[in-house]
This record gives C-alpha cells, structure tokens and sequence, in this order.
C-alpha cells in the first residue's frame, strides 16, 4: 500500500514540476522588450494601429494579450502584455479572427510574420514585399498547443 501512495504522490509532484516548468521557462528565457525609444519610432511611423484586449472569444485568464500593436513600412511592434507561454507567433489574416476555431479554418490564408520572444512587448521586421493592406487582423498564436492567445483587427 505504501508503494501506491508513493506512486500517486511522486506523480503528482512530476506532473506539477513539468507544468511549472511549460510555463516559467518561457519566463526566464524571454528576450528583452523593446526600450521605449524604440517602440516611438515605430509608433510615430505607424500606417496601421491594432489593439488586443482580454475580451476576444478565443481569450482566457491563461491566454491573453493587451496592448497596442503598431505597423511602420518595414517593422511591426507591440506594446504591451502578453501572458507568458511557449512558441508564440504573430499571424496576419485577411478575416477577422478571435478564437481557436476561425484561426484553424483560416490559417491557410494567413502569413507568418515571426517568433515573439518578449512578453512586455516585442517589434518585428516586416517580410519584404508584404503588402500588409491584404490582411485585416493580427494574432498571436501559441504554435507549440495550437492555443489562440489574442488578436487585434487594423482595418
């Protein structure tokens, strides 16, 4: 009898010790946002403007972003929050997105626009000859869970 609660204790603490470390470790390897001045110069140059809330359908207390996403001719930044998690990915779509489900049944339609590794912010550069006014709406993709955290429509 001993053996089984060792068994059910030892798992127990195994499965919180690999669920502690599915959400701290993107914490502690995130890069470093960028600085303010570096955001400014993206937002003054800014075409388009999206903003990202806690309130989209596909958004939950685990799987959020809020802030401002800004796109300059050749960068594209954000500033704001995003609830830390592994694997993300910003996403341009042509049809407005905001859960799990229209993102699965668009994506082929969609373009890549990078890897985000900051969650307090983050600016990416613009794939050349993207012509961004094909596309209506941002997202941020969990690729690694397949999990929507937020999106934001610019136009």
């Amino acid at each position: 009898m001993k053996w089984l609660a060792r068994l059910i204790t030892h798992g127990a603490a195994l499965l919180l010790g690999i669920a502690l470390g599915i959400f701290l470790l993107p914490i502690l390897i995130q890069e470093q946002p960028p600085s303010a001045s570096e955001l400014s110069g993206v937002q003054t140059n800014a075409s388009y403007v999206a903003e990202f809330d806690r309130n989209r359908s596909g958004s939950d207390l685990l799987h959020w972003g809020e802030g401002m996403l800004y796109f300059a001719p050749d960068t594209v930044a954000f500033a704001g929050d995003l609830a830390p998690g592994p694997d993300y990915r910003l996403y341009l779509s042509p049809v407005y997105v905001e859960n799990e489900e229209q993102f699965l049944a668009n994506k082929d339609k969609m373009v890549e626009i990078g890897n985000i590794n900051s969650f307090k912010g983050f600016m990416l550069p613009l794939p050349e000859h993207l012509d961004i006014s094909r596309y209506t709406t941002a997202i941020v993709w969990c690729e690694s869970f397949n999990q929507f955290i937020s999106s934001g429509r610019y136009q």
